[in-house]
């Protein structure tokens, strides 16, 4: 040593370190250096935490003084704790260097090399400064060498630990063991568990039990919050790992998955202990065991494929297999259960899983294919023809994908073949049952006998050829088809999975053989294959409907040729299981039921209610599962023989002599649209003082399902499917909460649908007349078909002179007064006593939803020159689009709210709305001179009059007089609209807002009366939209509104409406439907009949 330094200090700075690998090959906790100073001192720097790539920072600095002994020790310790340390860890490395070496780099940084650990040498970077002036000499800690005994057997059995993993001797992991079990403590319960268990993995070591039960008792002891509690909980995964790599046991890797979730959080990202961790060897190791395991429908299982996921976030690798996974077992779920929120999850993983994986990744043929089944089986269940659609694009590409040669084009064919039948049978559009064919064919020639699919193959070819056959009546096909059918059944015996529907194919097509040879051989054959499949079958199993429908057909072709009344019996009681097999989607229930209905009405069989109210039912359930008005209006008329449902099976119950029966079905079926928007703005006065707490509950979830609505309608497939989930989990709090409030005494019937006594209060202020083809109230007339005829007239009209007689429009209206309205006018005033001048509200269904019935008219005059009374010389009609409708209007009434009136007017409607109105100005200013100053009446129109402008001025003002274009779309009522100045302010929008306050609202423009062709029972119009929003009194119009002749109505009607009013008093709503029927004969001089009987009232 240079005798100058005698007695002077260095500052040494330990800088950073790399290529940091433990010789024994442990998972550490850190590293840190130590300078042995060769006088029974030793200096320790500071636990650094190893990063991922074998390196570490420290820049920590000791003051080290001079001593006689020219050289000092270096050590790199791996540590195997972050807290208190027992020994001194491993050696890393060790190098003797001088005090002269160290000082012959200036002051500049120089690395140090450390012998070779596994096949690299670690290194530290240092910098030694002599320091000429040092004030705190005795500020660095120093460690005696002198250790206790614990340090000595902890430090021990490291080295011998360490010796064993290199040597592969078994005696010196023996010794590391021993020295290990001398130090009671949690460190040492870690050191020993390791060292067995790398015993365990060498095969030198069996008791895996006990090396699991110390790793447990090891991170027990350091919970959450410790800082060696990450390493813990790696030290058990790592065992567990293990013990699952050799037994297979999956309660193993579920453990580790659970442990994987708290492991990862808890390791910052770029540490050696997070690479380590999430390594392959690792979580990686967990995920890839976790997804080929076999699928689970279990609860546990299906939160373990949650868990699974939850460990591979978007960039993963594995993220695609763990989605698919957790799809397989949701809709696994979903085939057993039938739950649709579990199908509709499974697609939304799906749609992820394909879009991670892009043109040119190996597996995407199979996320295509996986999302193709999905949407396929939730068309099954749900009937939504976008699924299929979509489902038979993504099979199309999923075919492009797998060209001939690949392994599993033959399972592509078969899926493309199937949906393209499918949706024949919805479209009719023969191009899909040609290429059905012609797919399942060349998917046969890639399955040859022998094949383990080779069954499926020949029952989906028979399928679709019988498909086409009963379409197009091929016999050809169906004798095919029965040949390759009874091939197939050879293929499956009993016990075979697939017998039940190898036996169902065939007996369906027996019974289409027996309706054209009438052979009774085919007919027994096919009664025994059903009975067959059902016999093998469990009773939840969804084959047993397909049996039920096969069984019920053969019945029914029996019954149609033999006429024994105890196959009919036999068919109903199997449409009967079938129609309520919990297994089955609505639609495929709804279908049955729909046939159930027409067979019993057919043959006259005394299931025909039951059929009705069973279909009714299944439709209920179904509609309310749509998320959205628009999709529920789609899945009502997407059965064809639907659309006279609610008045068919009123006429039934009128066959049976059961009138207050029909009145409730009727109630039930009809406006069933709105119904169920109702639901959720009941009012809750009664509910409040019962039970405060869920009425607010009830509330709150209302307006949350009710928001709920308008975000489903995204173009987005993926952002729709996740909003019907998040609306059918909404719906279930909703659904539960009324149970609940059912439970209350007096609330046992909240929101079912009203009974008879509940309906008679609409009848409480005049009577309300059902109109269906057997009328309620006059029973077994004729119900004409006049819709087309009306049509015809009005439109004609629209071209004559208003001086011009329209008298084939008179005819059509003395048809209506003679066949429909005069019977029931000699019933009110013979049977019920209802006096000239009273009020009656219609409420017509079917056919007469169509048919102006308040402007019947006899247009005769009497012997004594007279003229005969037509029915608004009689009565004052009211329309109702139901009797709910019409009472809750009444209920909201005794809510008087401040009057104010606005008129709103648009006279340039926007782009693409219509042509310039040259008379709404005009009206617009005879409206505001005729409304009293009591109603505080304010105008909007011109650039004012714009969707939002108007929308703000409904909900602001109790009474409303619009004036602008109406349109009805014919194709989606519920987009009906007002032109307005930006944009049309459509019927959806009005059904959003909630107007309690709302009184009366009059609506100078076309069409805003007019219902849907498609469900006329649903009264889908802007004039009953309103009435929904809260306008308890409504004035529309059926037809083409001619402007320059309106006005003349509107101001007679107004006239009449301010008629006996003093000053100070304010207008009656209730008044609304007396002063049209007075304003309409007002003007019978000015206005042509075409023009008067436009106008309609609707409400209170």
């Amino acid at each position: 040593m240079p005798g100058s330094l005698e007695g002077r200090y260095i500052r040494l700075e330990v800088i950073s370190g790399k290529n940091l690998k433990v010789p024994s090959e442990r998972i550490l906790a850190g590293i840190y250096v130590s300078v042995d100073l060769k006088s029974g001192r030793r200096w320790k720097s500071a636990i650094g935490v190893l990063s991922s790539d074998e390196s570490i920072t420290w820049r920590d600095t000791a003051n080290l003084s001079l001593d006689a002994s020219p050289m000092l020790s270096v050590e790199i310790m791996a540590s195997f704790e972050l807290d208190r340390m027992l020994g001194n860890g491993e050696v890393v490395g060790k190098v003797e260097i001088s005090w002269d070496a160290l000082l012959d780099h200036g002051n500049e940084p120089f690395d140090i090399t450390f012998p070779s650990v596994r096949g690299v040498h670690p290194s530290l970077t240092l910098k030694a400064t002599v320091l000429r002036n040092c004030d705190n000499q005795d500020s660095v800690l120093f460690d005696s060498i002198v250790e206790c005994q614990i340090a000595q057997n902890t430090d021990a059995g490291h080295e011998r630990f360490a010796t064993y993993v290199t040597s592969k001797t078994v005696s010196h992991l023996n010794d590391a063991v021993k020295h290990f079990q001398l130090v009671l403590d949690q460190s040492a319960l870690t050191n020993l568990a390791w060292a067995r268990l790398e015993g365990y993995i060498r095969k030198d070591f069996q008791d895996i039990d006990s090396i699991i039960s110390l790793f447990r008792e090891a991170l027990a002891l350091r919970p959450q919050g410790h800082p060696d509690h990450p390493l813990s909980i790696y030290h058990l995964l790592k065992a567990l790992i293990w013990r699952y790599s050799k037994e297979r046991t999956a309660v193993y890797i579920q453990e580790c998955a659970q442990l994987s979730c708290k492991l990862l959080p808890s390791c910052p990202e770029g540490t050696y202990l997070r690479s380590i961790a999430a390594g392959a060897n690792g979580v990686d190791y967990v995920i890839r065991a976790c997804n080929n395991l076999p699928i689970d429908v279990s609860d546990e299982g299906i939160h373990l494929c949650r868990v699974v996921l939850e460990l591979c976030p978007l960039g993963n690798k594995h993220r695609p297999k763990a989605l698919n996974k957790l799809a397989q077992a949701v809709e696994a779920r979903f085939h057993q259960r039938g739950t649709i929120d579990d199908l509709a999850e499974s697609i939304q993983h799906r749609r992820e899983a394909v879009s991670l994986c892009p043109e040119g990744h190996p597996e995407r043929d199979t996320y295509l294919n996986n999302l193709a089944h999905s949407l396929y089986y939730r068309f099954n269940h749900q009937g939504n023809l976008n699924d299929v659609n979509e489902a038979i694009s993504l099979y199309e590409e999923t075919l492009r994908l797998r060209p001939v040669g690949h392994k599993s084009r033959d399972n592509s064919l078969i899926s493309l073949g199937d949906a393209l039948r499918v949706r024949f049978n919805q479209c009719d559009d023969v191009n899909d049952i040609i290429r059905s064919i012609s797919v399942q064919r060349e998917a046969l020639t890639l399955c040859p006998p022998g094949n383990s699919y080779h069954d499926i193959m020949l029952n989906n070819l028979a399928l679709a050829l019988k498909t086409r056959y009963m379409k197009l009546d091929a016999s050809e096909d169906l004798d095919e088809a029965i040949n390759i059918y009874r091939d197939s059944l050879q293929l499956t015996p009993h016990g075979h999975p697939r017998r039940h529907t190898a036996l169902n194919n065939l007996s369906s097509a027996l019974c289409s053989r027996f309706t054209q040879t009438r052979k009774n051989e085919d007919i027994e054959e096919a009664i025994g294959l059903c009975q067959e499949s059902l016999e093998a079958l469990p009773s939840l199993h969804p084959g047993r409907y397909f049996s039920y429908m096969r069984l019920k057909n053969a019945y029914v072709f029996r019954y149609r040729v033999q006429h024994n009344p105890a196959d009919l019996s036999l068919a109903v009681e199997n449409f009967r299981l079938a129609s309520r097999h919990p297994t089955q989607g609505f639609p495929r229930r709804i279908e049955t039921a729909l046939r159930w209905v027409h067979t019993a009405e057919n043959y006259q069989h005394d299931s025909s209610l039951e059929a009705y109210q069973t279909c009714l039912e299944l439709l209920d359930n179904h509609v309310m599962t749509r998320s959205s008005v628009t999709s529920r209006r789609e899945a009502a008329t997407a059965f064809r023989s639907s659309q006279s449902l609610p008045v068919d099976a009123a006429s039934c119950t009128i066959r049976r002599d059961d009138l207050r029966r029909a009145v409730e079905l009727v109630e039930q079926g009809r406006g069933q649209q709105w119904s169920l928007a109702s639901q959720l703005r009941t009012p809750l006065e009664d509910l409040n003082s019962a039970n405060a707490e869920l009425a607010h509950k009830l509330a709150e979830i209302s307006k949350r399902l009710s928001d709920a609505q308008g975000s489903v309608g995204s173009a987005d497939r993926a952002a729709a499917d996740l909003a019907v989930i998040h609306y059918r989990r909404l719906q279930e709090q909703w659904g539960a909460v009324v149970a609940e409030i059912r439970n209350l005494k007096g609330f046992s019937r909240f929101l079912l649908p009203p009974s008879y006594e509940d309906l008679q209060a609409a009848a409480r202020h005049g009577p309300v007349i059902i109109l269906s083809c057997e009328s309620i109230l006059v029973q077994r007339h004729r119900c004409p078909d006049l819709k087309s005829d009306f049509a015809r007239e009005i439109r004609l009209a629209s071209f004559m002179r208003p001086e011009e007689t329209r008298k084939e429009l008179q005819v059509l209206l003395r048809t209506v007064w003679d066949e429909i309205m005069l019977p029931i006018v000699i019933a009110l005033q013979r049977d019920l006593r209802v006096t000239s001048g009273s009020r009656i509200w219609l409420c017509p269904t079917a056919t007469f939803t169509s048919i102006p019935l308040h402007a019947a008219h006899p247009f005769r005059t009497k012997a004594d020159g007279r003229r005969e009374l037509c029915l608004e010389d009689v009565y004052i009609c009211s329309y109702t689009p139901t009797l709910s409708a019409l009472i809750r209007s009444r209920q909201m009434m005794k809510k008087r709210a401040t009057p104010s009136f606005v008129v709103i007017g648009q006279s340039s409607p926007g782009a693409g709305q219509g042509k310039a109105l040259l008379t709404v100005d005009s009206e617009l200013e005879l409206v505001r001179k005729l409304v009293p100053a009591t109603a505080n009446t304010t105008t909007l129109s011109g650039d004012d009059a714009t969707r939002a402008g108007a929308l703000n001025a409904l909900q602001r003002n109790a009474w409303v007089h619009l004036a602008c274009h109406g349109k009805q779309d014919r194709e989606q009522p519920y987009y009906s609209c007002f032109a307005m100045r930006d944009k049309p302010l459509t019927l959806l929008d009005i059904m959003e807002k909630d107007i309690p306050h709302a009184e009366f609202a009059f609506l100078s423009a076309c069409h805003t009366a007019v219902g849907d062709e498609k469900t006329p029972d649903e009264v889908i119009h802007l004039a009953a939209g309103l009435q929904f929003s809260g306008f308890k009194s409504v004035i529309g119009t059926l037809w083409v509104v001619d402007d320059a002749v309106a006005k003349h109505v509107v101001e007679a009607f107004y006239k009449n409406m301010v008629k006996g009013l003093e000053d100070g008093d304010m207008m009656d709503c209730t008044k609304a439907a007396w002063a049209l029927n007075r304003a309409t004969c007002a003007v019978k001089t000015k206005v042509p009949l075409e023009q008067r009987m436009v106008f309609i009232h609707i409400g209170v």
